[in-house]
Formats: structure tokens, C-alpha cells, sequence
């Protein structure tokens, strides 16, 4: 289970000192990733430099309705900085609108400026919020993208389900890898998502899962 969990700190107050224990935390207890604010990814690429973790910082978090540009530079920042694998929020407001070409265009251009510097995308579809035809249309949108991962939630609304994860292995394209998310404080909990279809676990929970 170490090797698939991206061990998660988001807190709006998080500090320097969370930042430096969630990393020496990763890395002795040998999971995939730390996944921190885009403020500390300078901080916790020099505390992770010359150990196999992965570095994951999240973009337009939590509710991803900055504007497509804002996202790219933030992207373009975290990746200066050292950051592996971006977490991107979907604009759920132009989900809630339809406003399907804006949806598609805003994945598009962010999941490209990632792919074009060899790191991860994950896009945050807050799948917990959406209806079943926007869980439709929010996967077939991210097959033809084709992003690293598509993630379950933030986080901070409803979390992850295994009848979520199961639907996103249906509906999403082979190749792409699915990120459980939000209230996972269980081994039994990680397994159940592992088991539904999900590649990679992001949890605050992980000393207490392993």
C-alpha cells in the first residue's frame, strides 16, 4: 500500500515544519508522494532531493475556476520549482454551466503545459458533486485529453467512493489512472477504492493506513 499513497498535507495553515515532517515521513515509510501547498514545493523539493518520492502540489485548489491562464502559470511555477505530478481542480462552475468548451479547452491547455515538461497531471473532477450526465460528460471530456490521472475530489467536499472509483474505471480510457481521494483514514477503506479500479491513494492518513 506505501508505494501507491501520496501522503497529503493541505491545511490552509500549514507550515514550514508540516512540510519538512510529511516529506521525512514519506520518505521513511517509503510511499509514492508527498502531496503540499504550492507555496512550501520549493521547501519540500530540496528536503526530498536524493530520495525516490515524488513531488505533487495541487493547482487552481479547491475550487478550480481560475482563469486557464492563471492555472498554466501556477503549473509553470510548481514545475520551475521542482514539483513532479500537478493536482488540477476542474472549473466546476463551468461544469455546473455546461459550458462544455470551456471545460474542455481549460483541461486541455493545463494538462499540455504538463505534458510538455514530462511531469503528471491529475485532474480533480470533485466527482462527489456532480450529477450522473456530468460524470459522464466530465470523463468523456478527459478522454479525449488524456491526463496522467483523473482524481476523485479535493478533499474538502464529499471524498472518495468505491461506486465513484468504479464508475471512472468504466467510463475512462485504459490508460488513464485514477487518484481516490478525500476521507481515506482506512487500510480497509484504501483497499475497498484499490480494489474498485483506483492506482494511487492521496490520504493524510497514511501512517495510520500502513
Amino acid at each position: 500500500m506505501n508505494e501507491i499513497i501520496d501522503h497529503t498535507f493541505l491545511a490552509a495553515d500549514c507550515t514550514e515544519s508540516d512540510v519538512d515532517r510529511v516529506c521525512r515521513e514519506a520518505v521513511e515509510n517509503g510511499f509514492y508522494a508527498v502531496c503540499i501547498p504550492p507555496f512550501f514545493v520549493g521547501r519540500a523539493s530540496k528536503k526530498l532531493q536524493g530520495s525516490m518520492v515524488k513531488l505533487a502540489t495541487v493547482v487552481a485548489f479547491p475550487y478550480g475556476y481560475a482563469d486557464t491562464a492563471v492555472k498554466v502559470q501556477e503549473i509553470r511555477r510548481a514545475m520551475e520549482e521542482g514539483a513532479d505530478e500537478l493536482d488540477i481542480v476542474i472549473n466546476l462552475s463551468a461544469v455546473k454551466s455546461a459550458d462544455w468548451a470551456f471545460v474542455a479547452s481549460d483541461l486541455a491547455a493545463v494538462a499540455t503545459t504538463v505534458r510538455l515538461k514530462g511531469k503528471v497531471s491529475k485532474i480533480i473532477i470533485e466527482i462527489g458533486s456532480l450529477t450522473d450526465e456530468e460524470k459522464r460528460k466530465v470523463c468523456d471530456i478527459c478522454n479525449e485529453i488524456k491526463p496522467d490521472y483523473v482524481k476523485t475530489s479535493t478533499g474538502t467536499r464529499k471524498g472518495a467512493t468505491v461506486e465513484d472509483v468504479r464508475f471512472m474505471r468504466s467510463a475512462l480510457h485504459p490508460d488513464i489512472r485514477i487518484k481516490a481521494s478525500g476521507g481515506i483514514r482506512t487500510k480497509a477503506a484504501a483497499t475497498a477504492l484499490v480494489e474498485a479500479g483506483a492506482d494511487r491513494i492521496g490520504t493524510s492518513a497514511g501512517l495510520t493506513i500502513i
